[in-house]
């Protein structure tokens, strides 16, 4: 696809339904507009048009008209609007008329937003925001899209890469323009406290516990305990519906299952897994047992079940250093005192699912907290600070070194700033980038 092809497609989701969207960007969609409807309408307002088929002048429908021209439009190119009635029959019919005009071709994921971002309407950053207020399912996961979308994350890491970018250029002043008057010859000196300064705030940036990437995937709680300790009755109840098969036979989870709550606006993946047991394990249910331990190294919290004044035994080597919640399941039938420490719970008792609820939301608030300030949001990010970070060190801790030297390090830690906002050398990240937003955006 080039910039010399107009693209269309549906923009807003399935049909039936009631207003479907379609979009151009491009050279064309001016021509496009103007014979569909006989007229252009007025820049940026909407006006009520009957769209006719060019090759017979059929009708296809009343619809809403919207036309964006360049440069101030989302894609910085001409962009149409058509707001049609979501009928399938409606938006098929407008298809194939579009399909018939010459030098037009059907968008694909994320071509609107490629072609914002190539037009500089964009940073890499901010159509990351973009793509995950598409996906966000809670609260705080909308408000640090939004934010991120609105480019606090770019502006900080533009604001830092400015700063290396005058640093660089005044050595490079001092280094290229010694015997000038006006160049004194230890000007390279007055930059060294900007440039710790950045370093200091980059650490501390990169020292937040990785809030930013939790709220954006959601806390990971896996549920562990052996055969028929109440996982999946567990999972159903907090679920609030039968995600789980549940039996009383021994080894039925064999499988990961994950069900996604909201819980206070906060993302949380509950996982259950299969019973932990040694004895009488087939090949099938050794496998879930494997994967059980792999994903509870990965997991922010686990809950593990067990009967009451069991919950607290030793457990299984390998479970990472997350803390553990001893759930002490089914304690409306147990006559055994509820051991120290353990959360009594019951999936007959609203009163012990609501307090482990409860919980739960209070453990995601205080792991991810409130964030006012620009957060990492991906491991990307995080690896380009980790590079550009070094960087820095090797320009600080090099005082004997050259001047020069020290002043390559300072290029390669702003370029790798450059690289997060998508200023330089990005060509292979944005197919993956890309790849995840829906046809029409």
């Amino acid at each position: 696809m080039t910039r010399d092809e107009t693209i269309y497609a549906l923009s807003s989701g399935t049909v039936p339904s009631g207003v479907a969207v379609v979009r151009l960007s491009g050279p064309h969609a001016r021509f496009v507009v103007e014979t569909l409807c006989g007229s252009l309408p007025k820049a940026r307002y909407a006006s009520l048009r009957r769209l006719r088929d060019p090759s017979d002048g059929e009708v296809l429908d009343e619809a809403l008209v919207l036309f964006f021209p360049s440069p101030a439009s989302f894609t910085g190119e001409d962009v149409a609007e058509l707001h049609l009635h979501g009928g399938r029959a409606v938006v098929a019919s407008v298809l194939r008329a579009l399909e018939r005009f010459d030098g037009l071709t059907p968008a694909g994921p994320g071509d609107f937003t490629r072609r914002a971002f190539e037009a500089g309407r964009l940073d890499l950053t901010e159509i990351e925001g973009l793509g995950d207020l598409i996906h966000a399912d809670t609260e705080a996961q909308r408000r640090q899209a939004l934010r991120q979308m609105g480019g606090e994350l770019g502006r900080l890491y533009e604001g830092w890469r400015a700063v290396l970018v005058r640093s660089r250029a005044m050595i490079e002043a001092e280094l290229d323009f010694a015997d000038e008057e006006d160049v004194p010859g230890s000007v390279g000196d007055t930059i060294w406290a900007d440039v710790i300064r950045i370093r200091d705030e980059m650490r501390a940036h990169l020292a937040d516990n990785r809030r930013g990437e939790r709220l954006r995937s959601g806390l990971h709680v896996i549920l562990l305990g052996p055969p028929n300790a109440g996982k999946s009755s567990l999972l159903n109840a907090l679920a609030r519906r039968d995600v789980a098969i549940v039996t009383e036979e021994a080894g039925t989870t064999r499988d990961i299952i994950e069900v996604h709550l909201d819980l206070g606006g906060y993302p949380l993946t509950l996982i259950d897994t299969a019973g932990l047991r040694e004895e009488g394990v087939g090949l099938v249910e050794r496998e879930g047992i494997r994967r059980a331990l792999a994903r509870a190294g990965e997991a922010d919290l686990i809950l593990w079940l067990g009967t009451a004044g069991e919950a607290r035994e030793p457990l299984p080597d390998g479970l990472g250093n997350c803390p553990v919640w001893p759930i002490a399941s089914k304690s409306d039938t147990s006559t055994t005192p509820i051991g120290a420490g353990e959360i009594a719970c019951s999936v007959r008792s609203p009163g012990g699912l609501d307090e482990l609820l409860a919980r739960l939301e209070g453990f995601a608030a205080d792991t991810i907290g409130q964030m006012e300030a620009p957060v990492l949001t991906r491991a990307r990010h995080r690896d380009g600070l980790m590079r550009c970070l070094e960087g820095l060190d090797r320009s600080l801790e090099g005082e004997q070194r050259p001047l020069e030297l020290r002043a390559e390090d300072l290029r390669l830690a702003s370029d790798g700033l450059a690289r997060i906002v998508g200023k330089t050398d990005v060509e292979d990240l944005l197919d993956v980038i890309f790849r995840d937003f829906c046809i029409g955006k």
